[in-house]
């Protein structure tokens, strides 16, 4: 049976962001680890997109904590430009594996809507950059959405502490490249 236990928010050390437990207290039995896998693996071979992302939801139900589902939900939603999709994909992604990189994607997402969603975008790449605070493509996102915002002073140190890093030329290019336009 699915878990469907109720999952408790427990402060972070940071204001602005909230940690689920949901591994710790909604743990899938191995049948249905295995269900949902098998789920994945059908969808993953489908010819029909209806019926795969029919298989990909239905793996989420069993096994909320399975990435390899919400993966593959993500990746279609994102070819078909479908970026509020994405949003809610990796949204609930991260209540279960909360990282660096599902937080860029539901921001990226944000980012990707018509219009963009710059509030919620800028949310989900400061939980991001409460996991990875040296990341440069972090830096550089909530650099560039906080210049949109009119909020330059604090963009500035973002998009400086970006165009930094030398590990991550590509976002330290693009950073010095905002900095030159203030």
């Amino acid at each position: 049976m699915p878990c469907r236990r109720i999952v408790r928010r427990m402060a972070a050390a940071t204001a602005f962001v909230w940690l689920l437990a949901p591994c710790l207290i909604c743990e899938a039995s191995e049948s249905e680890r295995q269900g949902a896998q098998a789920l994945v693996n059908a969808a993953i071979r489908q010819t029909n997109s209806e019926q795969a992302l029919k298989q990909l939801w239905q793996a989420t139900d069993i096994d909320p904590t399975l990435e390899e589902s919400y993966i593959y939900l993500g990746m279609y939603y994102q070819s078909r430009e479908q970026f509020s999709e994405v949003a809610r994909v990796y949204k609930k992604l991260v209540r279960y594996h909360p990282s660096v990189t599902g937080f860029c994607n539901v921001g990226e997402a944000d980012l990707g809507l018509r219009p963009p969603n710059y509030d919620e975008a800028l949310k989900y790449f400061r939980k991001a950059y409460s996991l990875d605070p040296q990341s440069a493509r972090v830096a550089l996102r909530i650099g560039q959405i906080l210049t949109i915002q009119g909020n330059r002073a604090e963009a500035r140190r973002f998009l400086k502490q970006a165009s930094e890093d030398p590990e991550d030329l590509g976002f330290a290019s693009e950073a010095k490249r905002e900095l030159r336009a203030f």
